[in-house]
């Protein structure tokens, strides 16, 4: 079975934000039932005067009902995360 890569970008609320808490939250909201769907990393970006964003590399099955809006709309629903943007989707190889 084909595996997918998601890099999705999460902007925060304010520059207050724990970003601690909120990978913590995006673990946990990752939707559940499928041992294919996994975090695989966070990666922190600074974007400007003291605002971050952290990129959320999303390890998925290839094929997976929804594509990645079910990851999407789980993310925008934690604490501190004013925006879900998905850069780039792509097939691992392997």
């Amino acid at each position: 079975m084909s595996r997918l890569l998601a890099i999705i970008k999460i902007l925060p609320e304010d520059d207050s934000v724990n970003w601690d808490s909120v990978k913590q939250g995006l673990r946990e909201a990752l939707p559940k039932g499928n041992k294919d769907l996994y975090i695989h990393k966070f990666e922190d970006e600074e974007i400007a005067f003291g605002l971050k964003a952290v990129k959320v590399y999303v390890i998925m099955p290839g094929v997976y009902e929804g594509g990645t809006q079910p990851v999407e709309d789980a993310f925008s629903k934690v604490k501190g995360v004013s925006q879900v943007d998905v850069e780039i989707v792509q097939t691992l190889p392997g």
